[in-house]
């Protein structure tokens, strides 16, 4: 069985478009997804109407979380130093339907599934916080105290908008990076294809090439913050694309 494995789309329809097509070509069963379907991105309420229809299993990041809690928070993050943040949360929030509020609110922080004798662990951070993210510069050590707390065979994260693979103590952490918003300096979307048969995995990243400009014109369109355009377009994070900016004002 061939299971597609997406996160961190974070409103960036173009992008999530050319996976789900891309993984069609590889004949996968399923489509899974880890979280972070809002924020920064302009397209907000579609992406979540294409999951609800083309994903199997779908479950909360904490980006949603915070999305799904703007009113509630809106008067304490105005006194964050961190506006262009702010501003993603309220935003998104404004984009999308009822409807799809309440579809976000009904998803679990983590699922556990048993696919072909593997059992498996659907998350957006790490086994204990959604905001603990997984990549190839997690301490060995740190991996072996997550894996020393989980049942499970094999576990799907996300978060660091990071490619990454790894086994320790007999656990699998899977990071599919990020189909939106990569963070490694390559804008490619980024997803993982899992080939599952009974003691058997086979996994594999790939970076699909989608039509980046118009994703950061989109986010233009509707006057966000240039920082969520250069993002997409460089392949960083939000301080990352500041410094750049912060460099080039300097010259």
């Amino acid at each position: 069985m061939r299971v597609a494995v997406i996160a961190d789309i974070h409103a960036n329809l173009p992008a999530l478009r050319a996976v789900a097509a891309h993984a069609s070509q590889h004949k996968v069963r399923a489509l899974w997804n880890l979280g972070d379907s809002v924020g920064y991105g302009a397209f907000p309420e579609e992406v979540v109407a294409f999951l609800r229809e083309a994903a199997d299993l779908n479950v909360l990041g904490n980006f949603d979380a915070r999305v799904l809690d703007t009113e509630r928070q809106l008067e304490g993050w105005e006194r964050l130093t961190d506006p262009e943040r702010v501003m993603g949360f309220r935003w998104a929030y404004e984009q999308l339907s009822p409807e799809s509020r309440d579809y976000l609110r009904t998803l679990s922080q983590q699922l556990r599934v048993r696919v072909k004798g593997h059992r498996m662990l659907l998350l957006h951070g790490s086994p204990v916080s959604m905001e603990e993210g997984l990549d190839a510069e997690t301490p060995k050590k740190r991996l072996k105290e997550l894996a020393a707390s989980v049942k499970d065979d094999i576990v799907l994260c996300a978060h660091s908008h990071r490619p990454f693979a790894r086994q320790v103590k007999g656990v699998w952490f899977i990071n599919p990076g990020s189909v939106g918003r990569p963070d490694d300096g390559d804008p490619r979307a980024s997803y993982v294809i899992l080939k599952l048969k009974r003691g058997l995995l086979e996994v594999k990243h790939y970076r699909v090439a989608y039509d980046a400009e118009r994703a950061a014109r989109a986010i233009r369109q509707h006057d966000l913050p240039e920082a969520y355009a250069q993002m997409v377009l460089q392949g960083r994070n939000l301080d990352e694309v500041a410094e750049v900016s912060d460099a080039d004002e300097r010259r």
